[in-house]
C-alpha cells in the first residue's frame, strides 16, 4: 500500500474532481458562485487547490447537488479528500518564516514520488548541507537574521523525504558546473558541500549529474525548475523567478519542461563522470 496523500495533494485532487463534475454538468463557474453565495475567485481557488480557499463539508454537498451527484459513496469520497486537505502539514510549524507561496512547493515535494530538477545556480535544497544553506540565506540578504536558523531547520526537514523507510522520494538533479565552482560560504564550506553531494549520489534513489562548461549554450539557460510526479495526481512543475514562483500544471506545458529536463540529462556528464568532476573540484578548490 502506498503512502497516504498529504494535504496539498488532497486539496488539488478535490479541486480537480469538483471542476470535472461542474464541467460535466454544463454549469459555468459564475452561476455556481452565485448559487453558492461566494465570489468566482473562491470557486477558482477551490478548483485549483490554491490560494488558501477552504471548502466546508456543506459546500461540497451543495456543489454535488448542483452537479447532479447523488451517489453517496462518491460524495463520501469527496468529503474524505476534503478532510485530508485540512490536515495540518508539518511545514505549517514554520509559517512565520516560510516565504509566501513556498508552502505549496514544500507540500507537493513532501507528497511527490519523483522529483526531477534543474539547478543552474545553487545546489538543490534537498542536497544542501546546513552550513551551505546558511551561507545561501545570508547571501540573499532578504531574511531577518533571526529567521535564518529556522529556515535552515526547515530545509533539513525537507530532506527527510529522501530517507523515508517507505517509498523515499526519487530525486534526479542536474546541476550546471557553475554550481560546484562558486565557493558559497568559503572554500571549507564548499568542499564539505561537494563531499556531501558525492555521498548523497551513492543512495539508490538519488542521481546527480553536471552539465560541464564545455557544453556551451543549452536548454537550461532559462532558469531553475523542478518537475514533481505523484502516485495519484498529475505532475506539477515549480519554476523559480525573481518576480514570483510559478506552478505549471497544464499538460502541454508540463511536457515542455519534461522534454527540457530530458535534454539536460542527455547532455550532462554520466553519474560516474559527475562524481569524478566533483572529486577534481574539491582538489582544485
Amino acid at each position: 500500500m502506498g503512502r497516504a496523500n498529504g494535504p496539498t495533494v488532497n486539496r488539488r485532487q478535490l479541486g480537480a474532481e469538483l471542476r470535472r463534475l461542474r464541467e460535466k454538468s454544463g454549469r459555468r463557474s459564475e452561476a455556481v458562485a452565485k448559487e453558492l453565495g461566494c465570489s468566482m475567485a473562491r470557486i477558482s481557488r477551490i478548483e485549483t487547490g490554491k490560494g488558501g480557499a477552504v471548502a466546508k463539508p456543506d459546500d461540497v454537498r451543495r456543489l454535488c447537488k448542483m452537479y447532479g451527484v447523488t451517489d453517496e459513496h462518491q460524495i463520501c469520497a469527496l468529503l474524505d479528500m476534503l478532510e485530508g486537505s485540512q490536515a495540518p502539514g508539518w511545514w505549517e510549524n514554520y509559517g512565520d518564516v516560510l516565504p509566501s507561496g513556498l508552502e505549496i512547493y514544500v507540500g507537493l515535494e513532501t507528497d511527490a514520488r519523483v522529483e526531477r530538477a534543474w539547478e543552474p545556480l545553487l545546489v538543490h535544497g534537498l542536497l544542501q548541507t546546513p552550513d551551505y544553506a546558511r551561507a545561501v540565506l545570508h547571501a540573499w540578504n532578504t531574511q531577518r537574521p533571526g529567521d535564518i536558523d529556522a529556515l535552515v531547520e526547515l530545509r533539513l526537514r525537507r530532506q527527510e523525504c529522501l530517507a523515508r523507510p517507505q517509498d523515499p522520494l526519487e530525486l534526479w538533479v542536474v546541476l550546471d558546473e557553475a554550481v560546484i565552482r562558486r565557493p558559497i560560504g568559503g572554500t571549507d564550506v564548499m568542499r564539505e558541500q561537494l563531499r556531501h553531494l558525492i555521498k548523497e549520489a551513492e543512495r539508490p534513489n538519488i542521481t546527480v549529474q553536471i552539465v560541464p562548461f564545455a557544453k556551451g549554450g543549452h536548454p537550461g539557460l532559462g532558469g531553475p525548475f523542478s518537475l514533481m510526479e505523484f502516485d495519484e495526481d498529475d505532475p506539477v512543475v515549480y519554476a523559480e523567478a525573481q518576480v514570483g514562483n510559478l506552478y505549471v500544471q497544464k499538460r502541454a506545458d508540463v511536457r515542455r519542461f519534461s522534454r527540457r529536463v530530458d535534454l539536460l540529462r542527455a547532455i550532462a556528464l554520466a553519474p560516474d563522470d559527475t562524481a569524478g568532476l566533483l572529486h577534481r573540484a574539491i582538489k582544485e578548490m
